[in-house]
């Protein structure tokens, strides 16, 4: 999906009814509401629920919302996983560069880990997005942070803050508004590789290379990701390292769901993660 940079404003507003939407199928499941009663309960003429979500997704609402039932994950998982047997056995076995090479990533030095960033300097900018604001932040390096505010752009500002307390933050828009198209457009992603530079433990950055190798429109369970990250049975470790991902979207946590199906939590909410996989099972299909 190419979406011109000027649109993320646009499409961070439509991504508003859209969660609206998926929130309320999540509450009423039991009774599979038809198009006009979602388009109703966010407030829209189903015309114009139709018009936001073919401008958000590319797809039809009816064709999107077909993706997040738990029928169609167990699907998804199953094929993945085939996919997924050949994708780890390729020989990637240390960071490096992974994904199409699309991603290059580093990781900082025991030292640096040990001193909480200090002596580096992280850029940081809030942007809008196709799933609302988020905030981005980077070091010469690459990108540190990326993260959707919730209730406060305070509150994310602090999370970037805590995660690297003796580096020096300095608000530049400039310096990080050129990243949020590339990490968006699905199409750019084998044109132009982007940096990342991260700070955790052994055992988190094994988790994180192990999702940096699952491709849009593909999931894995917890335990096949415990599994690739050389912690059979830790799927209650991996679920932590998830939610300790610095970097979302980039390391897609998002595409981490339960065998029988359910997508199971999300640091952003479960309904940007349903969003996330919709997204990116359309953009698949429309790519070339």
């Amino acid at each position: 999906m190419n979406i011109p940079v000027t649109d993320f404003h646009q499409l961070s507003e439509d991504y508003l009814r859209i969660e609206q939407a998926i929130q309320y199928l999540e509450k009423n499941a039991i009774t599979q509401p038809e198009l006009n009663e979602i388009a109703s309960a966010v407030g829209l003429s189903e015309y114009h629920f139709q018009r936001i979500f073919s401008r958000w997704a590319g797809i039809s609402p009816k064709r999107f919302l077909q993706f997040l039932t738990k029928e169609s994950a167990k699907d998804l998982l199953a094929k993945s996983e085939n996919l997924l047997d050949t994708t780890y056995g390729v020989g990637l076995s240390s960071l490096g560069r992974l994904h199409d090479l699309f991603i290059t990533t580093e990781a900082v030095t025991p030292g640096q880990y040990k001193s909480s960033g200090a002596g580096l300097t992280i850029r940081y900018g809030l942007h809008d997005t196709p799933f609302g604001k988020a905030l981005i932040g980077t070091t010469e390096r690459g990108i540190c942070h990326f993260g959707f505010v919730g209730n406060s752009e305070g509150d994310a500002i602090d999370t970037l803050v805590a995660n690297w307390q003796q580096a020096e933050m300095i608000e530049d828009h400039k310096a990080t508004v050129s990243l949020v198209d590339p990490i968006f457009n699905l199409s750019q992603r084998t044109k132009t590789p982007l940096y990342l530079h991260l700070r955790g433990t052994n055992f988190q950055l094994k988790v994180w290379e192990a999702l940096l190798r699952i491709p849009p429109g593909a999931v894995t369970s917890y335990q096949g990701l415990a599994e690739q990250a050389g912690r059979p049975g830790a799927s209650r470790a991996v679920g932590t390292a998830l939610g300790r991902n610095p970097i979302a979207v980039l390391i897609p946590c998002h595409r981490v769901i339960r065998k029988l199906g359910e997508f199971g939590n999300y640091r952003y909410g479960v309904a940007r993660k349903k969003a996330l996989l919709g997204w990116e099972a359309a953009s698949r299909q429309s790519l070339p």
